[in-house]
């Protein structure tokens, strides 16, 4: 799977976990050069509290595009150490 922001491939992987409809790849399939941490934050009852990344690619930015779970609780324990995609971000084979 690629995730696709900008014609820019953002993270690549393999090895994903759906849950919801949304690929979670691992955190070292993500090109760190294009990450920028958020101060964003969300809480979702089952998988607990969501921290964001944006994405900064050929000068553009994508606020709070990518999210990860840094503490899921043990319902979505399958996804630690994963960030998913939104805001435009094409997720394809």
């Amino acid at each position: 799977m690629k995730a696709i922001w900008n014609n820019t491939v953002v993270a690549e992987s393999h090895d994903t976990v759906v849950v919801e409809n949304n690929h979670y790849f691992p955190a070292d399939a993500i090109k760190r050069e294009y990450f920028e941490d958020s101060i964003a934050q969300t809480s979702c009852p089952w998988k607990g509290r969501a921290s964001y990344y944006s994405l900064r690619v050929n000068g553009e930015l994508n606020k709070d595009a990518a999210w990860y779970y840094p503490e899921p609780k043990e319902a979505a324990k399958e996804i630690k150490n994963r960030v998913a995609f939104w805001k435009g971000v094409k997720v394809v084979e």
